[in-house]
């Protein structure tokens, strides 16, 4: 029976360790199907997806990792993943996801080495077979970046309806480039961010994690009812 929007919107988490179990083309080719339908401004549809398993996979990951190796703190992207000394209450979130992540994995604050150790396997997509690479036009502005965001998230809730799971990896942003000239992207396309797809280790703390979500009254307003 197929997951309701609001089942697959509430089932779906960031992923962090998957089986070793592999994903098909097929599987992948019937995600990125239904995700094309996601809404775009104009009918633009501002988005392209590379799928990486197998040798491409591989290629990416000692790509990055032979960057991190050379200039660890080099960062390639346009704009930085987040802002800036972040404000209250953003700044607060995402301590708190960090913070709520490791004590599941049983990794203290001052364990520097295990957080980094950590930290690394987003370059091996934290284990999952398949790696998906999201690329917009350079020229696009910023409400395109939104409509790819919307194809992203349409079809991270496709591979939850179909059992699939999957974690939003903005930690190749700083990498792009990198990653940009190892799948052979040509300008003026660029790539913003990855994504790891593959099935979930039921068994491993990490995939427990849920992180906490501001109440409507927090991030909503109604006027006029």
């Amino acid at each position: 029976m197929s997951l309701s929007v609001k089942d697959a919107l509430h089932k779906r988490i960031s992923t962090r360790a998957f089986l070793d179990k592999p994903v098909t083309e097929t599987e992948l080719r019937a995600l990125i199907d239904d995700a094309r339908f996601a809404a775009s401004g104009g009918n633009l549809q501002p988005w392209k997806v590379v799928a990486v398993a197998g040798e491409a996979r591989q290629r990416v990951m000692d790509a990055v990792s032979k960057k991190l190796a050379e200039n660890p703190f080099d960062d390639e992207a346009q704009f930085p993943v987040y802002p800036e000394k972040l404000w209250e209450p953003y700044r607060t979130r995402r301590y708190e996801l960090g913070e709520d992540m490791y004590a599941l994995m049983g990794v203290p604050r001052e364990d520097k080495a295990a957080r980094l150790n950590w930290l690394m396997q987003n370059y091996q997509f934290f284990g999952a077979p398949v790696g998906l690479f999201f690329l917009i036009d350079e020229r696009m502005n910023p409400n395109q970046w939104a409509h790819l965001g919307m194809f992203m998230m349409s079809l991270a809730l496709a591979a939850q309806e179909r059992g699939l799971a999957t974690c939003f990896q903005e930690a190749w942003t700083p990498h792009c480039k990198t990653v940009g000239r190892a799948l052979g992207v040509e300008s003026p396309d660029q790539v913003y961010c990855g994504m790891a797809i593959g099935y979930a280790d039921p068994d491993a703390a990490v995939n427990q994690l849920r992180s906490k979500r501001a109440p409507v009254d927090e991030i909503a307003r109604f006027e006029g009812f």
